[in-house]
Parts: C-alpha cells; structure tokens; sequence
C-alpha cells in the first residue's frame, strides 16, 4: 500500500490519511497538556494511539467499508487498532510505556483496568500480551519519525496525594480523546468544527458583570439585607487578588453568595490567567435558576450541563453550546454535582474528553455541605490533586460550612483538604446581621407530633412552608391540608417542579396565601421567602437551609421557624444519623441552633460516625498510588455513582409532554428527543419500578427506557404515586 488510512468520508469522495491524523491529534493534543505541563506525553500519545490502524487487515477493512470508520472502529469483530500503540509503548519504555498503553488501548473502550475481567479481555495486562497485534502493525511501511521517538523530557506527575499518578494518566487520556474527536470530527463535518471556539474572555465577562451589579445595586432598596449583601461582594472583590488555593465562602442565606462567588471567581480568573469557570450545583431543581441569573449577565457565554436540560429553549441550548457540552470549551460552566464528579472518576472516553478544561480553572461547589458522605474522602483528595498539581482554585460555598479540615484524634482520622482560606473575616459577626428568624424549639425533642396537630396548626398561617423528610410524610400531610396547598417532592418529574415553584414564587410576591408541603428539596438554593417556616427534626445543617426559606428578604422584624418532632422515623442512614446529631445538639444548648460554630461541632461528630464511610466503595484503594502504575480505572468508575443506580430505576412519565410521547413511540429515538424527555423523568425505587413494570403500568420501549402507560399513575398535586402499599418501602421516600 502506498497510502494508509485513518477515515473515509461516507460518499466515499474524500480520504483522512492515517498519518495526518496521527499527527493532527497529537498537534491537539499536546496544546491541551500544555496546560499542566505535559504536552510531550500528549502528543507521543497521540502520535501512538492509532498505529494498529497500520496493519493489513485494519486497511483491508476500511477499504472495503461503505460507510464512515468512525461508526465501524468499535463495533465487535472489528479489528482491534487501539492496542498496538500501548504494547509498543511498553516495549520502548518498559513501565513508563505503560502510561501510555492506558490512555492509547482506551481511547475508545474506556480507560481499563490493570488488571480486571470486566475490562475487556482480562484487563490491560492482558492486552499487552497480544505482540502479534504491534508486529503486524510494524510489518507495514510506519514512517521512523513516528515510532521511533525518545521518552518524554517532562518530569511524570509527582505523587503529592494518593491520586497524582492516576489522576496524571486521566488528565492525559482526557487531551488525547478529545483530540481524537475533534481532529475526526474536522475530517467528517467541517461545518461543525467550524463552530467551535469563539467564546467570550473572561476579561470580557467581567466588565459585562461589573455593569450588571451597578444597575442592580442601583436599583436594590437600601435594607439591612442589601447592605449586608454588598459588604460581601467588596469583601469577595477584595480577596479576588489572593494566590489560587482552596477558598471557602460562609454566608448565611440571602446574603448573595451566588452573585459574591461569581465576582470573586471572575476577577480571581483575570487576575491569574485562569481559562473558566465552573459552578457546581447538587440539584438540578436549583441549577436552572442560577444559570439563567448567570444567563441574564453573560448571555450566550454561559454552557449549563446537565442531565434535566429543556432543549426546547434555544436560548439554553444553541448549536454552540451543543458541541461545547462534549468538552466544557466555553467560559462560563454551569453543572451538577454528579456530572462533575462522576466525569472526575469516569472510565468512559465521552465523560473523560471534558476534563482537560477543569484545568486551570475556578471551581465553585454551591451548598458544599451536601456533597455526598460516601464518597467524601476521594472528591476532597481529587479536589486536591487538582489544586496541587493542575491550576485549580476550589471555592466551597455555602451558609453551613461542613469541616473539611483534616484532624486526626485518638479514635479518628479524617483526610479533608488543608489550608482552606475562608474569604469573609467574620462570619459569626455576619451571621448576627443577617439574623432574621427566630427559631422555636420544642420543650421535648423526643415526643413526637401527630400529623393532624401538624396540619391544624399550619392552618392558623395564610403562608406557610412545612418541610419534612419522606415523600410519604409531604402527601400524608398535603392530603390533611385545605384545597390549593402546594406539594413539592422528586416524586414530581423536573418539569412539573419547576412550573410549581414559579407559581410558588409568584403567589407570595403578590401577596396571595400560599402554603406549600415540601420534602428537603427546597432547602438548597431555592429562592422562597416565607414569613413561617416548620421543619420537622433534622441535622443541624437542614434546619439552617429551612431557616434560609424564612423572612429571606428581612422585610419582618424576624421570621418564625418551629422545628417539630413527626410521627414517623427520619429515613435510615446519614439522615438519620444527622438527625440524632442534631437532637442532641439542640437538647444540650438551644440558643441560636444555626450559629456558624455550631456547624463545625455537627459536622466534626457527623463524619467521625461515619468513620471508614467517607469512603464507602473503596475507590481510593482502586486510584492509590502504584509504583507499577497497576490501577484499576473501570472499577472505581464502575463504583463512583452518586446516585444509586442499583436503588433507583427512572420512568419517563405522562405530564404535559403527549407531544413528545408520541415522537419516542414512532420511531428509535434521536439525542434531541432524549434529551427532551429527560425534563420529564422520575427516579423509583427499583421495588417499587418492578412491581409497576410487572402490572403493566409502567413498558419498556427501549432497552433501559421505561415510560408511564396509565395516567393515573401522575397526579398534577403530588406527581408519580401508587395507591398500592406494598410498592413503598418507606425508607426509599426521602427527597
């Protein structure tokens, strides 16, 4: 053969060379690593990570393919083209080499195990075993200058925490991949890379939001909250200048930490040549909210990714931000918890390709109180890592500051993250500004209330907010309460929680009576203001976000908060045990139970409990340090999921989207499609999904797709339910 072969246009007009594209996504990708100092172990990965394309029967292949090679690389029975280069790495550099026989044999299949059948094949060590595939690749005319290359020059990653070396690896697979895609993508579809690119700078950004906080301090009314709210932007302002490092911000609710973040991560960036940045929501019931007040300052900058994306909205999702969510290549990233993280600990080529743009970057986590216990111990190491050894300024915000300080007493050791800066200078002396609820604590923390004294005294409110910890507790309670009470749950697809919380917000700004059952969902981030407040008992940091939803604007001399012991058990596990915590807190010392000091007494007592834990799956045992580089990336992915997908099972249900039903009943769904439906899904207990799937309420249409068949299963007040009692095992109904 005089020519090899990479691709082939599916007219089958036009040719993509192989070594143009070897060369092209090493060129790519060694501007990328570049970044963290490793654009020489990029681009040799790159150059590398197709060889297996060389050999006869890879040519024979394409050469007789009718369609694009990019639909045939990975399909089974295929010719394997993405082992050859690792094995040859390994042959030219013995350990090292296998720096790259990881990111090269998983640019398409994921990055694999060393050792692990659910790899594939046995794993990576497996793999290497086949030198026929390299020998055969060989056998063909490969130009010198490609295989015959010297060890990279850069110092590999030093081993400042327990994920530098694995973390090194991703960070490299993460430029290779995404080279890979777009040097493919520039072959296939010019017009679509021709898209990519062109955002905003930041230093743009910043003189857009400086002009929006002017006309809005202008506009704001001169109250006690609002004077408050400013004295947190200067003071956020003032600190932008500090080295990158890990921040926390600890401001009660209301006193703007949202828009105060955004100003310190803004000028933070333009001050040391940072790339984005990057705001972490828990909820997708809250992040849409905040990526339109975002939206309202920075426009088409803004890239909000996640999951519940209504891509009906063309001002949300533009063919841009399309292609941007593939790679997070825009400004301003607005997106989840569990997109971030589990991208973080991803195995997968299509979740990694994004990572590279984490680096270098401000990343701000909202409500950091709520990132998951289980899995605490590897996001603040990872988030360390990043610190450490890629660019990364971590901002951690919230009004409940959980203790992510390391300690270590005689019966507990905790590995957090050191020498956080916090930015206020006093936020216990903040916190009495923004004092603007009192809160009313029971005589007895251990004699429960019915739900009929509940409701009765809920009545005596024209508003009222009552948060409990069990769906079945919000419909139990909602069903006691008079007509055109709101009920809010995940019961409710994402849709229908944002409609009822418009109207929510609606009601009470022009003064209509509104009372409203909710479970905690409400707690993080979403912008209520009740003049009264109940919260049945919890963990100290829930009865503080409950706080957050009372008296938000100070308009009231104080707001009410009553706390209430309920009738039924607070649902086994971290809320439970943040519960407990809490009653004994309150019952030891009642005076001002949201104090910021207190946070640190409840957290410090919520993680020693949990002890091994924070931890839970084990994940930094698979990540840890190996000097033979023997680490298992597809278990840990396998293992990193923060939402249980073993528990839980989502149904696509019937609300106001028949439209939509009917294209997924016509014909295979498109991306479009799917990505429009996800406004409309539900997670059930998997009990309780297969008891549905079984009587026929609920049909597969597609492997993994299940949609609600009869109606009567969604209710317009209380969303997805089942009058059968034996489909609820009442610890699934928290949220």
């Amino acid at each position: 053969m005089t020519e090899y072969i990479a691709h082939v246009s599916e007219d089958k007009s036009r040719l993509h060379l192989l070594e143009d594209h070897l060369t092209g996504v090493a060129d790519l990708a060694s501007v990328m690593a570049a970044e963290f100092g490793a654009s020489e172990w990029a681009f040799l990965a790159g150059l590398w990570h197709d060889l297996g394309k060389y050999s006869h029967e890879f040519q024979s292949m394409i050469r007789s393919s009718i369609g694009s090679d990019a639909s045939t690389e990975t399909k089974s029975g295929r010719v394997d083209h993405s082992t050859a280069g690792g094995i040859h790495a390994v042959d030219c550099f013995k350990e090292f080499g296998r720096v790259f026989a990881y990111i090269i044999a998983g640019h398409h299949v994921g990055l694999p195990d060393w050792l692990s059948e659910s790899s594939g094949g046995g794993g990576l060590a497996h793999r290497l075993g086949k030198k026929g595939l390299v020998e055969t690749a060989k056998a063909a005319r490969i130009p010198r200058e490609i295989v015959d290359r010297a060890l990279p020059s850069e110092k590999p990653r030093k081993s400042s925490t327990d994920l530098s070396r694995s973390m090194w690896i991703r960070m490299l697979y993460s430029c290779v991949v995404d080279a890979d895609f777009l040097d493919t993508e520039r072959f296939f579809d010019p017009e679509k890379a021709a898209m990519r690119g062109g955002h905003h700078n930041l230093q743009d950004l910043q003189a857009s939001f400086d002009e929006y906080m002017r006309g809005k301090s202008s506009a704001a009314p001169d109250t006690p909250v609002n004077r408050v709210r400013v004295k947190v932007l200067r003071r956020c302002i003032a600190m932008a200048s500090l080295p990158p490092g890990a921040f926390s911000l600890t401001v009660p609710t209301g006193g703007g930490k949202t828009l105060s973040s955004m100003a310190f991560a803004l000028l933070h960036a333009v001050t040391h040549k940072k790339k984005r940045i990057i705001y972490v929501i828990p909820y997708t019931s809250i992040i849409e909210q905040t990526a339109d007040e975002f939206r309202k300052v920075f426009e088409d900058a803004v890239l909000e990714h996640h999951s519940n994306l209504d891509v009906a909205d063309l001002s949300k999702e533009t063919p841009r931000n399309r292609l941007a969510s593939e790679n997070w290549d825009a400004p301003v990233i607005v997106t989840t918890t569990v997109q971030f993280f589990e991208s973080l600990f991803a195995a997968r080529s299509s979740r990694c390709r994004k990572l590279h743009n984490i680096v270098n970057s401000v990343v701000i986590f909202d409500e950091a109180q709520l990132l998951p216990p289980d899995f605490l111990v590897p996001i603040l190491e990872s988030l360390d890592e990043l610190r450490k050894n890629y660019g990364v300024t971590v901002v951690f915000c919230t009004a409940t500051q959980p203790a992510f300080n390391p300690r270590e007493t005689s019966d507990f050791k905790f590995k957090g993250m050191p020498d956080i800066t916090e930015i206020m200078e006093d936020s216990a002396e903040l916190h009495r500004e923004l004092k603007r609820v009192e809160i009313m604590i029971p005589a007895d923390l251990t004699a429960p209330c019915t739900w009929e004294e509940i409701a009765e005294r809920l009545c005596r409110h024209e508003s009222v907010l009552c948060i409990v910890n069990r769906r079945d507790d919000a419909r139990t309670l909602r069903g006691m309460m008079p007509e055109g009470t709101y009920h809010l749950s995940a019961l409710m697809c994402g849709a229908h929680r944002s409609e009822k919380i418009g109207k929510i917000r609606k009601d009470l700004k022009a003064g209509i009576p509104t009372r409203v059952v909710s479970t905690q969902l409400v707690e993080a981030g979403v912008d209520l203001d009740f003049p009264v407040v109940y919260r049945a008992l919890a963990g100290l940091d829930s009865i503080a976000q409950a706080a957050g939803r009372c008296n938000r604007e100070g308009l009231l001399e104080k707001g009410k908060v009553y706390l209430f012991v309920p009738p039924s058990k607070v649902p086994a596990g971290q809320l439970r045990q943040a519960a407990e915590i809490g009653r004994r807190l309150l019952a030891s010392d009642s005076v001002d139970p949201i104090h910021p000091g207190r946070f640190e007494s409840f957290f410090r007592e919520f993680y020693w409990l949990r002890g091994d834990r924070l931890d839970a799956k084990g994940v930094l045992d698979d990540l840890r340090n190996d000097r033979e580089l023997r680490i298992s990336f597809r278990t840990a992915a396998t293992k990193f999921h923060l939402i249980d997908e073993l528990a839980y099972l989502p149904v696509i249900v019937r609300y106001q989207n028949e439209d939509l039903l009917g294209l997924l009943a016509s014909g295979d769904p498109d991306r479009w499609l799917l990505r429009r439906l996800q406004r409309y899904v539900v997670n059930l207990p998997r009990r309780m999904h297969t008891i549905l799937l079984q009587n026929g309420a609920i049909i597969e249409v597609r492997p993994g797709l299940f949609v609600q068949i009869h109606p009567n299963f969604y209710d317009d007040d209380y969303g997805f339910r089942s009058d059968a009692s034996i489909v609820y095992d009442p610890d699934d109904l928290t949220i």
